[in-house]
């Protein structure tokens, strides 16, 4: 194993201190005889630990090492898979270098491990390449990389040629990327001794735009102007605004679900962290997807004064914002910036010259989203609709039409007034008693 590891190229910086560096010097003492048997086992034993908890974090199930061997492949950012992600296959000299490290890695798929097994009195490779992992709740993994791993190394394994494996990992860097950007929908920011990084967020909620019922107009806006947007088009800047709990958050959701396949990635972040914002999209400038910064439930208060970074970065900053980055926020308030009965009154102060320029000023920024889409509360008439719909998609609730709006109807007195989210909230109180 050691002796195929020194012959990678383009992968070699994948080494490091990972399970597959560990097990190479691991073998190369076993050859040579330089460690004792029993330390070789421990050393072992400590290496299919670490294997054991990538597979429960990421699911893999089967051949837990050719699991392990894919996953390295299309997590390892190097220039070869950087110049594949999200493109058309293209020549070059470098694919050759490709070719001999998609070799190396054929046969440490292949690897036989039955020498150093029987050396050392052990089965755990044998076990590893058979594994039956216990069902787990999709909550407790990330479902989207166990996926893809799993069917990728399926076709690697059946490969009979170095150029099937490069065929195959190349398909997947086109239709996915490589990398966290690659296997992921979306992300947060997340600090490690105050240093950012953007952090996967698993399973991110399937939802779709269909879940949501009604809001017809405001949904095949958000499309087309993310369509535009993932195709290289011109597109705005978004800001969802309006009432609480009519599906703002669900849509922008629903839209990155929806264009996922075509390169549409999502960062999560919050007001408190806009200082990194400039930090964010350095990382992600060059990369070959699209990225929606989503901003939740945004809104100022009279003494803060975030905003002002949020202007600079959407518009008017000295480094232009990259193509491939559009800002996407919700809001209760249409101007997201708390407005106070003085702020009407244009009278000189000492605090302020002109009122109405705080007010200007504060209007700006919402001027930098391009486009704004509002979402209000249904009607009486609309909310039942939306109760019916969302009762309709479940066999288990069998009560009459008359009986489910009547129950609703008082449902929604008691809890948060009419809104799809507390529409959807009573289907789940009927379904939770139904299956009781």
């Amino acid at each position: 194993m050691y002796r195929e590891l020194a012959k990678l190229i383009i992968y070699r910086d994948m080494s490091g201190n990972s399970i597959l560096s560990k097990l190479g010097a691991i073998f190369e003492d076993f050859h040579n005889g330089k460690d004792a048997p029993e330390h070789l086992k421990t050393r072992i034993f400590i290496e299919v630990r670490r294997l054991l908890e990538v597979a429960t974090q990421y699911g893999f199930d089967k051949n837990l090492w050719h699991n392990y061997l894919t996953y390295l492949l299309i997590t390892d950012e190097n220039p070869f898979s950087f110049t594949c992600e999200k493109a058309t296959r293209r020549d070059g000299t470098v694919n050759r270098f490709a070719l001999n490290d998609f070799e190396v890695f054929k046969k440490l798929f292949d690897f036989d491990f039955s020498e150093i097994e029987s050396s050392l009195d052990i089965n755990c490779f044998t076990v590893l390449s058979d594994y039956n992992a216990i069902p787990k709740r999709e909550q407790m993994y990330n479902k989207n990389v166990s996926e893809k791993v799993q069917a990728l190394s399926e076709k690697i394994e059946k490969a009979k040629t170095p150029q099937e494996v490069f065929d195959a990992v190349v398909s997947f860097y086109h239709d996915y990327g490589v990398g966290m950007f690659g296997l992921n929908k979306a992300f947060r920011l997340s600090y490690d001794n105050d240093k950012m990084y953007l952090a996967p967020i698993n399973n991110m909620h399937k939802v779709s735009l269909d879940d949501l019922i009604g809001y017809d107009r405001q949904k095949d806006a958000l499309i087309a102007n993310t369509k535009a947007f993932v195709e290289g088009r011109a597109a705005n800047n978004v800001l969802l605004y309006g009432d609480s709990g009519t599906g703002k958050s669900t849509s922008i959701k629903a839209i990155v679900n929806r264009f996922y396949e075509d390169g549409l990635r999502m960062i999560e972040i919050y007001k408190h962290q806009f200082k990194d914002l400039s930090a964010v999209i350095s990382q992600i400038k060059n990369r070959n997807y699209r990225f929606i910064i989503y901003m939740d439930d945004l809104s100022f208060e009279d003494y803060e004064i975030e905003y002002k970074y949020l202007k600079a970065i959407i518009e008017g900053g000295v480094e232009t914002k990259p193509d491939n980055v559009l800002i996407y926020a919700t809001s209760n308030r249409r101007h997201l910036i708390k407005e106070s009965f003085n702020d009407k009154n244009d009278i000189q102060t000492q605090q302020d010259v002109h009122r109405s320029e705080t007010v200007e000023e504060k209007l700006s920024l919402v001027n930098r989203f391009g486009l704004t889409i509002g979402y209000f509360k249904p009607t009486k008439l609309e909310f039942e609709a939306i109760v019916l719909e969302l009762a309709r998609r479940h066999k288990e609730i069998t009560l009459p039409d008359a009986e489910i709006i009547a129950m609703a109807q008082a449902w929604q007195m008691r809890n948060g007034g009419i809104s799809c989210r507390t529409a959807q909230q009573f289907v789940d109180n009927i379904l939770g008693q139904t299956n009781s």
